[in-house]
């Protein structure tokens, strides 16, 4: 064998050897859980995000996600993200009250004046007081908020139009089950019976609870629309929620791909005010054309006293709420 040879043979080997011997790319593996039935724009937000995160970090981090209440209920799923057994979901700013109480002031009725002002309010990354509380909650349960998306304003439906709270009043009414959502039935004069989503079409179709509030995309997405006749259009939540994951988890992440998945998690969620706002005008012939009814202002519903009455209710069961609502509002 010649010298050329010889030196060939070596660099041959050399590259072989350092081919073993390099890394390969590390990969981190995410369970996503969420409640939501597709059709939902949270089914959608939650799918796209998965493939986007997938491409932009090319591989490096993959999101399986677990919707329809696969992996638990709300409860079951802000548990299993505290523990890490679930590391990433998302679900009502309410249910988080269950690791920090003060968070849930994010979905208090009536405290948005759009879906544009909720989202921004919301924006872990550029509202100071949802930076500042999503921080408390990282040190107090561990667990993170890095981002958000919206599924537009929640609307009460039921058998028969509903015009004021005292329409509600001895009625058995669902609402999630959770404390803020307890207060806002009790304040819309109905008696709160807590029903979990999966739950609800047959307990609306029993008769367990006359009526229901949700986004109309879910009210569509569910066919709520078979078992409900009316939607009065009171908005008196913009539903936006929040994207959380378990603080162990997010540090296990390269920072440069963390801040992929934070870029990821802003862009869809503007994505979803956008459809949400388009679904809102949509829906509402959709739904009409399905056999129901919709109650306005100008048919008589009584927006404001839902919203005195469901106001006075909170400022009773969550005194210390009225400082962060005041911010909250505040924002531009």
């Amino acid at each position: 064998m010649n010298r050329r040879q010889t030196l060939k043979t070596i660099m041959a080997t050399l590259a072989f050897a350092c081919g073993l011997a390099a890394p390969a790319a590390a990969q981190t593996t995410i369970r996503y859980a969420h409640v939501g039935s597709e059709g939902d724009i949270q089914y959608w937000y939650a799918d796209e995000f998965a493939k986007r995160v997938e491409k932009r970090t090319d591989g490096r981090v993959k999101v399986h996600v677990f919707p329809n209440s696969q992996l638990g209920g709300a409860s079951e799923t802000v548990d299993g993200v505290r523990s890490g057994a679930i590391p990433l979901a998302h679900h009502e700013f309410g249910s988080l009250a269950r690791l920090f109480p003060d968070i849930a002031a994010f979905a208090a009725p009536f405290v948005y004046r759009d879906g544009a002002h909720a989202m921004a309010a919301t924006d872990p990354i550029k509202s100071d007081i949802m930076k500042e509380m999503s921080d408390k909650m990282v040190k107090q349960s561990n667990v993170r908020i890095i981002g958000r998306l919206y599924r537009g304003a929640r609307q009460m439906t039921a058998k028969t139009a509903i015009y004021s709270p005292s329409d509600l009043q001895g009625k058995r009414f669902r609402g999630v089950p959770l404390p803020l959502w307890t207060t806002m039935i009790k304040g819309m004069g109905a008696v709160p019976t807590p029903v979990e989503v999966g739950e609800l079409p047959t307990a609306l179709m029993t008769g367990m609870v006359m009526g229901q509030e949700n986004p109309l995309t879910m009210i569509n997405a569910n066919k709520l629309y078979e078992v409900q006749t009316h939607v009065m259009l009171t908005g008196h939540m913009q539903n936006v929620l929040p994207v959380f994951i378990n603080e162990r988890v997010w540090q296990s992440i390269p920072e440069k791909d963390r801040a992929i998945v934070a870029e990821v998690a802003a862009e869809v969620g503007e994505e979803t005010l956008k459809l949400g706002l388009e679904a809102e005008v949509n829906l509402i012939d959709e739904l009409k054309k399905k056999g129901m009814t919709f109650i306005t202002e100008k048919d008589g519903l009584k927006v404001e006293e839902f919203k005195a009455s469901v106001g006075k209710q909170v400022d009773a069961d969550f005194p210390t709420w009225k400082p962060l609502m005041e911010r909250i509002a505040a924002v531009k």
